[in-house]
C-alpha cells in the first residue's frame, strides 16, 4: 500500500489543484451527466471558482502525493453545522477526489485519517459527508467508520435524475 502524503493547498497550487480536479472527476463521474460532466466541471474547477474556496478560510485542500505522483485531493469544511451539531462541532468532508490508477490502494483511508486528526484537532464531535447512493463510495465511507443518517438529492437539471440521490453519512468521534 502506497505512503500517501496531504500537502495543504495555497492560492499558488490553484492549477495544480485544478488539474488535478479535473483529472480525477474525470475518471470516476463523467457517466453521471449529459453533457459529459462538462456543466460540473466548469462550475466547480474553473479558476474563479477555486480560488473563492481556497480563499475561503473554513475550506481546507490537501494535495495527495503517492511515490511522487500527484494522484487525488481532499476538501474538508472545517466548520460546517451539521443536524443537532453546530458549526464549531462539526466538519465535513466534501470531497476525497482520486486518481483511477490511484484507487482501491488504501490512500483513501488514509484521508480519512487525516481527517479525523485534523477533526480532534478543532475539537469536533462529528464529521459528515454526502456520497452518491449510485456509488461504490457509501461501502468505503462503511468501512472507514461512517453510519448512513440520511438522504439527500442534487438538484443539478444537467445530472441524469437516477444518479441524484445521495446518502448523509456521519462518524461521531
Amino acid at each position: 500500500m502506497p505512503h500517501a502524503q496531504f500537502t495543504p493547498c495555497t492560492p499558488a497550487d490553484l492549477h495544480t489543484l485544478q488539474d488535478i480536479a479535473i483529472n480525477s472527476y474525470g475518471d470516476h463521474y463523467l457517466y453521471l451527466w449529459y453533457d459529459g460532466g462538462m456543466w460540473y466541471i466548469d462550475r466547480s474547477f474553473k479558476d474563479e471558482a477555486l480560488k473563492a474556496e481556497l480563499a475561503d478560510p473554513n475550506a481546507a485542500f490537501y494535495l495527495i502525493h503517492a511515490e511522487e505522483e500527484l494522484v487525488g485531493f481532499l476538501k474538508l469544511n472545517l466548520h460546517k453545522a451539521f443536524a443537532e451539531y453546530p458549526a464549531a462541532e462539526a466538519l465535513e468532508l466534501e470531497r476525497i477526489y482520486l486518481t483511477k490508477a490511484a484507487s482501491g490502494k488504501g490512500i483513501g483511508a488514509e484521508a480519512v485519517k487525516l481527517t479525523k486528526a485534523i477533526a480532534a484537532e478543532h475539537g469536533k464531535k462529528v464529521i459528515w459527508l454526502k456520497a452518491m447512493d449510485s456509488s461504490r463510495s457509501v461501502d468505503f465511507y462503511e468501512k472507514n467508520g461512517f453510519e448512513k443518517c440520511g438522504t439527500h438529492r442534487l438538484d443539478f437539471e444537467q445530472m441524469k435524475p437516477e444518479y441524484r440521490g445521495m446518502y448523509v453519512m456521519k462518524m461521531e468521534l
